[in-house]
């Protein structure tokens, strides 16, 4: 029997290394992408060989078309065509207002976390397609619940880049829907995991459960869980849908 097969962007840490793993665990052979941390991707790498299925770990930047499409290529030779997209991989660059952030940040964030999710669909569909003689698959966008926020005196860029995102999902899924793709986002609140102390927000994780409803941030595997589930047989009938998993934030 023919395993599916998953690729992931940014899965050695938080939410993408918890979906790695849960789709290993389900059944599913997995590549992924990392950009700094070669331990956490090799850590990562063992615990999806530990339940036998094949993983391919490959360090990629995703704001860039050219290692988009050597990453498609390489998961075509080593693992075989891609049935599941999840495009995980993003970044806020540094906190600021508006009128102090840098061209430089902008650019950054709108590469990897609107143009990146855009190239990355445009490969997956070549080969998902029946339009292109695909047997289908699906698309997961990660977004956030930022994008109806806004991140005001924080990084509104960033909230942005996932409100495009989230149009850019709907639009997709439309386009495809005829051609066996399912096209989906899950849209996070506040999460454990490092996004923020890269930019040296190390209180952030600290005052976030104040703002959530249910007085707690969420772990990555609970978005992963969430993400799992749309892209499984059990949400066969949803496409183009932004699933807020915020504790009611």
């Amino acid at each position: 029997m023919t395993r599916p097969i998953a690729i992931v962007t940014g899965g050695s840490r938080g939410i993408g290394a918890a979906t790695v793993r849960m789709l290993a665990s389900r059944g599913y052979d997995v590549a992924f992408t990392f950009l700094h941390d070669d331990e956490a991707a090799a850590l990562v790498l063992s615990d999806v060989e530990k339940v036998e299925r094949r993983a391919l770990a490959i360090k990629a930047d995703c704001s860039g078309e050219t290692a988009i499409i050597d990453l498609f290529n390489e998961v075509d030779t080593e693992l075989g065509t891609v049935s599941l997209l999840v495009s995980n991989a993003a970044n806020t660059g540094p906190s600021s207002r508006v009128d102090e952030v840098s061209y430089e940040t902008l650019r950054m964030v709108a590469d990897l976390n609107v143009i990146g999710p855009m190239l990355l669909a445009k490969e997956a569909i070549r080969r998902m397609s029946t339009l292109h003689g695909g047997q289908g698959g699906n698309i997961v966008n990660v977004s956030s619940i930022t994008s109806y926020l806004g991140s005001p005196a924080d990084y509104v860029w960033y909230a942005a880049s996932k409100g495009a995102v989230n149009s850019f999902t709907y639009g997709l899924a439309l386009e495809v829907a005829k051609e066996g793709i399912r096209v989906n986002a899950v849209s996070p609140g506040p999460t454990d995991t490092l996004i923020h102390e890269e930019w040296g927000r190390h209180d952030r994780l600290e005052k976030m459960p104040a703002s959530v409803p249910m007085g707690r941030i969420a772990t990555p595997e609970e978005i992963a869980s969430a993400i799992c589930w749309i892209a499984s047989e059990e949400a066969s009938f949803v496409t183009g849908q932004v699933l807020p998993v915020s504790g009611g934030k």
